[in-house]
C-alpha cells in the first residue's frame, strides 16, 4: 500500500539559529534526546570529532555552519578551516564543504554571504536526498525485502537520508515490504539510530546482529543491500561504514544485489581508487565497551577501524542525484562525473 512520503520524513538533526548551531547528540539516543548548542567553530570541530554529528552529509554541513561562526567571532579563517578539515579524514563531504565556503572567503564574503552559502550547501542536500531517494527505489522490485548497514537517513544528512532516503520512498511506493537493520558495531549506529528513525516515522523494520545477514540472505528474505558512502573513488570504489565490504561478498555469493546511494558531494574524482583512500582508525577502547562498560578482559588489545573499501566489482548500482551508474567502472563514473 502506497503511503506519503512525508509519513515517514519527521527528523532534522542539524539546525541553524542564528548565532549557534543545534545538533541533535547522536551519542545518547535512543535512550535520550539531548541537543547540543554549538556556538563556535571549536564547538562544532569537537562535535564532529566525537560523534555528536555524524554521517558525511551531515558533517560537512555542520562544517559549513561552523565556517559563519566563526565568521561571525573575527576568527582567523584558515586556521579555522584547517581545524575543521582535520576533524574526520575520510568522509569527503567535509573537504567539498569547506573547500567551498573557503572559495566564497576568497572571494571576499561577508558573515551574510556566507550564511547563505552554508543554508544553499544544507538545501541542495536535502533536494538530492529525495531525487536520490526515487531514483533508488525505482530500481527495486515490488515486495522485496532490504537490508541497510549503519546509519544513513536522517540523523546522516540534512534530511530523508541517502539509503535510508532510498527505503523511505521504496515504503511509501509500496515497493519494499521487509526492511532489516544490521547493528553497526562498534557504536551500534543501525540499532541505536537507524532503528530509533524508522520507528519513530513508522516504517516495520527489524534489526539484526551483523553476524547473521549472511544467513538472512541465503533465506531470500532480502533483495537488496543498500548502504551509503563518505567516499566514492573514481573507479566506483567505495568507502563506507566498516562491515559493508562484508556484506558485498556476501550479497553477490547469494545473488542479491548491491546498492550504494550517496550525493555527489561524496564522489571524489581526484582520488583514483579504494586503496588510495586514508582508512580512519579510532580509539581501540570503543571495541572494548559497550555504552561505557567494559565487555572485554583487561590486558586485551583491539584494531578499530571504521571504514572499508567495497571494491566497484561487487556494487551493482551507485545511486547520486545526477543519476544512476550501474555496474559503475571508470569509464561509467567519467561520464557522469566529467572532469572540470
Amino acid at each position: 500500500m502506497m503511503t506519503a512520503i512525508a509519513d515517514h520524513d519527521s527528523i532534522r538533526a542539524v539546525q541553524w539559529c542564528g548565532d549557534c548551531l543545534r545538533l541533535l547528540d547522536q551519542r545518547r539516543l535512543p535512550a535520550e534526546e539531548s541537543w547540543l548548542e554549538c556556538r563556535s567553530a571549536q564547538h562544532v570541530r569537537d562535535a564532529i570529532a566525537d560523534l555528536v554529528v555524524r554521517g558525511a552529509p551531515a558533517i560537512g554541513i555542520a562544517a559549513a555552519w561552523g565556517v559563519v561562526l566563526a565568521a561571525q567571532a573575527g576568527e582567523d579563517m584558515p586556521s579555522v578551516l584547517r581545524d575543521l578539515r582535520a576533524a574526520r579524514p575520510t568522509a569527503v563531504n567535509l573537504m567539498w564543504a569547506l573547500d567551498r565556503m573557503g572559495t566564497c572567503i576568497e572571494a571576499g564574503a561577508d558573515v551574510q554571504a556566507l550564511t547563505r552559502e552554508a543554508q544553499a550547501i544544507q538545501d541542495e542536500d536535502m533536494a538530492a536526498n529525495h531525487r536520490m531517494g526515487k531514483l533508488g527505489s525505482a530500481l527495486i522490485d515490488r515486495s522485496s525485502g532490504v537490508l541497510t548497514h549503519c546509519n544513513t537517513g536522517s540523523l546522516a544528512t540534512s534530511g530523508f537520508g541517502t539509503a535510508l532516503g532510498v527505503i523511505r520512498a521504496g515504503v511509501a511506493a509500496g515497493r519494499i515490504e521487509r526492511v532489516f537493520a544490521g547493528e553497526t558495531r562498534p557504536w551500534l549506529q543501525g540499532a541505536r539510530l537507524t532503528m530509533w528513525e524508522l520507528v519513530r516515522d513508522g516504517i516495520p523494520a527489524k534489526l539484526i546482529a551483523d553476524s547473521a545477514a549472511a544467513h538472512l540472505m541465503r533465506g531470500g528474505q532480502v533483495q537488496w543491500v543498500i548502504i551509503g558512502a563518505d567516499r566514492i573513488a573514481a573507479n566506483g570504489d567505495v568507502a563506507n561504514k566498516i562491515g559493508s565490504y562484508a556484506l558485498a561478498i556476501a550479497a553477490r555469493h547469494h545473488g542479491v544485489k548491491f546498492m550504494v546511494v550517496a550525493p555527489s558531494t561524496t564522489v571524489d574524482m581526484a582520488t583514483a581508487r579504494g586503496e588510495d583512500i586514508e582508512i580512519e582508525l579510532r580509539d581501540p577502547k570503543e571495541l572494548l565497551a559497550i555504552a561505557g562498560v567494559r565487555t572485554v578482559v583487561d590486558g586485551a588489545s583491539a584494531w578499530n577501524p571504521v571504514f572499508d573499501v567495497t571494491p566497484a566489482s561487487l556494487i551493482d548500482a551507485i545511486v547520486t542525484e545526477c543519476g544512476v551508474i550501474e555496474r559503475p567502472d571508470t569509464e561509467g563514473m567519467r561520464a557522469m562525473f566529467p572532469a572540470p
